[in-house]
């Protein structure tokens, strides 16, 4: 769940363009404007501007704000949305959108050691649950918008990236990539999602306990055993 959430939004006479009649309007503010951006830049732009101060604020946040968050005159929003109820209805999808999260799976590094791998795909999921909880929250939603269900549009993809991480080590495992990843996400939430775990369980020791499991190591020799855990 999260880049989109979490990204911060580009600011300035930079982040989004105006026609001329919006650097006029602009004028009066001190705002110089750049040059117009194509409609979906524009688009995109505000929507980036939006998410942070959805958080922020729910949706009690103003058109001025998103403006000067988004270094637009307020006009412009509504030459691309028709209303406020409709950007905030877009930025929430575009917060609920899996392939920001997707792709920065794709990216690791699979050359580094399963554990390495592993703990920052971690990361990656614990900010995603993290930002999409505050959102979630911040506007008062109770379940995730049509479509974008956990467990139907991000799981699939989800697990396909985590499936990869796991391929190289295949053959030292127990459960096929497919199962491992499955595992790995199912436990990724459990100890990550603030109405499930108190504190979010460190990615490195999420890792831990998927690869060897809560009960500590057989002993090697008759000083390492523990009447409790390991009995000789």
């Amino acid at each position: 769940m999260l880049d989109a959430v979490t990204s911060p939004p580009r600011s300035g006479a930079d982040a989004i363009g105006a026609p001329a009649s919006d650097r006029d309007e602009a004028a009066g503010h001190g705002r110089s404007r750049a040059a117009a951006l194509p409609p979906d830049e524009r688009r995109a732009a505000i929507v980036a501007a939006t998410l942070p101060l959805l958080i922020e604020h729910g949706a009690r946040l103003t058109t001025r704000q998103i403006a000067e968050a988004a270094g637009i005159a307020e006009g412009t929003i509504f030459r691309v949305f028709p209303n406020k109820e409709a950007l905030i209805e877009d930025a929430i999808e575009t917060a609920f959108d899996p392939k920001p999260v997707d792709a920065a799976l794709r990216a690791i590094d699979r050359s580094l050691p399963l554990d390495d791998r592993l703990r920052e795909a971690a990361e990656i999921l614990q900010r995603r649950v993290a930002a999409i909880w505050q959102l979630m929250t911040a506007v008062g939603m109770t379940k995730p918008p049509r479509g974008a269900r956990p467990g139907t549009r991000d799981a699939p993809r989800d697990s396909a990236a985590l499936a990869e991480l796991f391929e190289p080590d295949r053959d030292r495992l127990r459960r096929d990539p497919v199962a491992a990843a499955q595992l790995f996400r199912g436990l990724i939430f459990a100890t990550s999602h603030p109405a499930l775990a108190e504190l979010p369980l460190p990615p490195a020791e999420i890792v831990s306990v998927l690869l060897d499991g809560i009960r500590p190591p057989a002993p090697t020799s008759a000083s390492d055993c523990d009447p409790l855990d390991h009995p000789c």
